[in-house]
This record gives structure tokens, sequence and C-alpha cells, in this order.
């Protein structure tokens, strides 16, 4: 990611869950912003204008609902070893931010990742990692999941990558969303489907429907990496986080519900200079182009199909 952030995808194929860290190097400002209902999320508030630290010293993407959020003290781990933290009387003290998406109910609800998965994908990261779809936090993600999992196609992990000049914005996006994924005209991409395996709407089911949100509630998730090489500070930085929410509208609906936990990190190194606004029409396109690339790059597994089967590609 950038040619400065380290990625490395973790993850269980048989048990359907997996983990994504992002290691930015020293002086990153960070940003987040949550919505939705249901987020599961570590050492996020931190990273609000108003507060001390200016960025994380890593970012974590994992499966496994609120016992993933364990993983991250792997990455901990793994950054006190290597003298990276912020600095205090008694030593650096390694801040990891982090959120989770559900998916015990894909793969097994016993195996979830934990701080030996994370810390030995921080081992193995680098500034080449390529892979997308069902891979890392994308492992156990499906969408579409108004009428459950059942119904739902497999999610994934995706990328958007733009340059100009010696300007960089990539965007890492992993979608486990209650909603669908649509393209830029509206056309389902991937979601909930109905019993001739065609995609059935789903806000038209959310219209139509009453009680069938009950046993999805709390277990859907949209996360976003933002990476840009512009100088920013932490307030610039947040209104990027706000235009990454806005690309999961564009490319998810329904979007930010009750059941979903909507989380956008932004991590800026600050190497070039850029106009902010062009940096925040782009985080918002991007961001709903990583979220529709994670769709069509998954495989099928967990007994759902993807969304290239479904659609023919």
């Amino acid at each position: 990611m950038l040619d400065t952030i380290k990625v490395c995808h973790a993850d269980d194929a048989e048990a359907l869950t997996g983990c994504t860290v992002f290691l930015p190097p020293a002086g990153t400002v960070g940003a987040c912003e949550v919505r939705g209902g249901a987020p599961g999320t570590r050492e996020t508030d931190l990273l609000k204008p108003t507060f001390t630290v200016e960025g994380p010293n890593a970012v974590l993407l994992s499966g496994g609902s609120a016992f993933g959020l364990g993983a991250a003290n792997g990455v901990v781990r793994y950054l006190e070893e290597n003298g990276i933290g912020f600095p205090t009387p008694a030593g650096i003290v390694p801040i990891v931010s982090a959120a989770v998406i559900y998916d015990l109910d894909l793969g097994s609800s016993e195996v979830r990742p934990d701080p030996e998965m994370a810390y030995d994908a921080c081992l193995q990261a680098s500034v080449d990692e390529q892979r997308q779809g069902s891979v890392g936090v994308g492992m156990g993600a499906s969408v579409g999941n108004v009428a459950g999992r059942g119904r739902s196609t497999r999610g994934g992990f995706g990328f958007y990558r733009f340059q100009a000049d010696e300007f960089k914005i990539e965007i890492a996006a992993v979608v486990n969303s209650f909603g669908d994924v649509v393209d830029d005209a509206g056309r389902v991409l991937a979601g909930v489907r109905n019993e001739r395996d065609e995609y059935a709407g789903a806000e038209k089911l959310v219209c139509q429907s009453t009680g069938f949100a009950t046993a999805c509630q709390g277990t859907n998730t949209t996360l976003v990496v933002i990476a840009t090489n512009a100088r920013m500070d932490c307030a610039s930085a947040s209104r990027v986080a706000l235009q990454g929410h806005n690309g999961i509208a564009r490319a998810t609906r329904p979007s930010h519900t009750r059941y979903d936990g909507d989380t956008v990190f932004v991590l800026a190194t600050g190497e070039v200079e850029a106009a902010q606004d062009a940096v925040e029409v782009l985080a918002a396109m991007g961001t709903a182009e990583a979220v529709r690339s994670g769709v069509l790059h998954a495989e099928p597994g967990g007994g759902l199909p993807c969304a290239r089967d479904i659609l023919g590609l």
C-alpha cells in the first residue's frame, strides 16, 4: 500500500476467518470515523483531532467479531519488539487501532484471529501485498445479509489505487454488509439472493418485510483504510474519513444501518502537498470502487456463491 505502508493478510481458509495488518511509517497522521449502530473497534477515539496521538502505529482489520479485537495484542507485541510506539516515561506504548467484522457463522465459530496470527502477519508484511477477494479479513465476509447469511453472497477485500505525478491515494476495503453492493448505475453486483439465486434487492426487502433483521443484528460491517502520501493534519484527515463513508454509501445499499459497524481509517504519510478537495473526492470515489473490487474478486465458499458466478463474469 503506497510504497511506505506495509500490509499483510493472514487467514484460516478452513475456518473462513482472518486478519489484515497495516504498518505505516513513523510520523503518519491518522483519523477515524465510525458510523452505523454495531461497531467493534479499539483505539479509535484517540484518532480524533482533539486528542494527543496524531496517528496509530498500526491498523488491524480482523474477523472474529469482538473476539478478533484480541488479535491486536499480537501487533502490539511486534511493535514493542521493534521499538515502535508512543513515548512515555516508562517506555514506548504501541498504538494499534483495530476494527472487526462478524464472520463467526460462516466458517467455524470456535476459530478466530488471535495474537499469534496477527503477529505472523506483521512479520510477513510488505509494501508489495496485492491480493484481493477471499483473503485476510475478507476470508469470512458476506454481503446482502438482510435475510440471513444463508441467502447472502460472498464478500471480500478490495483495493483502489490512484496516482497523479507524485501524489498517491490507495484505499483498502473489506465488505461484510447488511445491504447489497451496487455499481454506479445501481445494478446489484453482490447481495441478498432469492430461491433461484437471483438478486432480490436488499432495500426492497427492508421496505417490504418485518422481523427478518433479528437474526442479523450487529453482524455486519464495512471496514476501510484510506492511505495517501498527502500532507495533512488530523482535522483534514478526518474530513477524508467522512468522505470515505460517502463512498460506502455509494456502493452499499442500504449502508450505515443499525446492524452495520462501518468504520473508516485514514493514514496520511505527509510526503507531498495535495489539494484537500481533490483528496476528499478521490476518497469517496475510491472507497466505492474498493468495495466493489472486494466482491468482484471474491471466491465461492462457506456454502455461498460469489458475484462473478452469479453475474456470469
